[in-house]
């Protein structure tokens, strides 16, 4: 019986008993029939298929959905028995493919058909190293994983035909920011902020040409807003700086990430380059332990007399790099001051590199360097007490501070480029503002 049949009878029953009992017992009736018919009605509409009622068709069996569980490969966790490795110290992939089953004819194929996609022999010791075996009795192993690196891997498949592919986990990224603050050092102000070291190398392509980060003072600051990298919500390391403050001694300096004819780098908030003729140091040092001096106790001499350089202190055979563009005029052992370079910028600036272990290839008297280029590396020849790099400038023939001398700007913003400059400086600014006043460390990049 159908529900619009169910109302027609309850309806019928209704006049039927209206006519026999007349008016004065509506009522009751009334009531008595409402009563048994919703009872009639709860009892069909638990009953009765409602698709098949009003559609005219019987409802579709319900659909169960098993959810999929992925690891950080993207491999299904749930079809697979997974073994997890690391790679230990001297121990050979035959020796790890062998133990779980894989032969030495498919060990072959992967050192000589596969060599392109990844070498094998090139597996590190510390690295992870995943086995996906089938969940039956049989137990093969049908996948194995290498982690590369953070973001890289290599997934063999042994399951049909023998393939390796090297794919790449997806790095998500985000605009954030931070603030450090110098109380011992920058790398201690980076830690205490649970920020990555590799923030000094991206702060350093920065402000390399105006700020010495080996001579940051307490109270020294930086603000940048930045790129973080993460995979799996874990972060992986820094991308670009966008923009930055620092304060250094009591002077603010900004930086503002902008492109021009292709070129991505750096300009204060007046459009000038940050890049300078001079790299504001030749190496990438510990700390500074001696500056420039007209009187200064020597170490070994044990006599006052004028130290006209500055002292880094760093491991024997770190790399030295030219400040700037230039050709080297002086190579050879100098005396006290040893293993000694001296490469002439141009007609006013001559720089000198001393106590060197060695010098790079192709370095002799009359070679052209280029700004960044290796030219030497760390030693402790001539008067010296312990591996260092004494780094000395001439303007005009005469010894000045290394930490003081002021580099011109190369090219700035091209005026018909400074309108879209000068939006992208105001909303950082902004983004600077908004910070401090709701300490969001997550921003907007223009």
């Amino acid at each position: 019986m159908t529900f619009k049949k169910i109302i027609h009878s309850i309806r019928k029953t209704f006049d039927v008993a209206q006519k026999k009992l007349g008016y004065k017992r509506r009522h009751y009736i009334i009531t008595v029939l409402t009563s048994v018919g919703l009872i009639a009605i709860g009892w069909v509409a638990g009953h009765l298929n409602w698709d098949l009622i009003i559609n005219g068709e019987p409802a579709p069996a319900p659909v169960i959905v098993q959810q999929v569980t992925n690891d950080e490969f993207d491999m299904p966790v749930d079809s697979f028995s997974i073994e997890t490795i690391y790679v230990r110290a001297n121990q050979f992939p035959s020796e790890i493919l062998s133990d779980r089953g894989v032969s030495m004819g498919t060990i072959d194929r992967l050192s000589k058909e596969f060599n392109w996609v990844f070498d094998l022999r090139r597996m590190k010791a510390g690295n992870q190293l995943n086995f996906y075996y089938s969940p039956d009795s049989m137990h093969q192993l049908q996948y194995m994983i290498y982690e590369k690196s953070v973001s890289e891997f290599v997934v063999y498949n042994f399951k049909d035909s023998l393939q390796v592919s090297l794919k790449k986990k997806e790095i998500k990224t985000q605009v954030c920011y931070t603030e450090v603050v110098i109380k011992t050092t920058l790398w201690d102000a980076l830690a205490d902020e649970g920020l990555p070291f590799s923030m000094i190398t991206e702060i350093e392509k920065v402000f390399q040409w105006m700020i010495d980060l080996y001579s940051l003072n307490r109270g020294d600051r930086f603000e940048v807003i930045y790129q973080n990298l993460s995979i799996n919500n874990e972060s992986i390391g820094i991308g670009d700086i966008y923009a930055g403050k620092c304060l250094y001694g009591k002077k603010w300096f900004e930086a503002y990430q902008f492109e021009q004819n292709g070129i991505t780098s750096y300009f204060n908030e007046k459009g000038e380059s940050l890049r300078r003729a001079f790299l504001k140091a030749p190496l990438s040092s510990v700390h500074i332990t001696s500056k420039f001096t007209n009187s200064r106790m020597h170490p070994i001499l044990r006599i006052r007399r004028p130290h006209y350089g500055v002292d880094y202190a760093a491991p024997s055979g770190t790399p030295v790099v030219s400040i700037g563009d230039g050709k080297v005029i002086e190579k050879g052992h100098n005396g006290g001051g040893g293993n000694t370079l001296k490469i002439k910028l141009n007609n006013t600036f001559t720089t000198g590199y001393m106590h060197l272990s060695g010098y790079a290839k192709g370095i002799s008297v009359g070679a052209a360097v280029r700004q960044g280029d290796v030219v030497a590396y760390v030693g402790s020849t001539g008067l010296s007490t312990g591996p260092h790099l004494d780094f000395r400038i001439w303007q005009n023939g005469k010894p000045v501070d290394p930490l003081k001398v002021e580099s011109p700007p190369v090219e700035p913003v091209d005026s018909k480029l400074r309108h879209a400059f000068d939006s992208i400086v105001k909303v950082y600014r902004g983004e600077f503002d908004r910070y401090k006043k709701e300490g969001s460390a997550s921003v907007k990049k223009p």
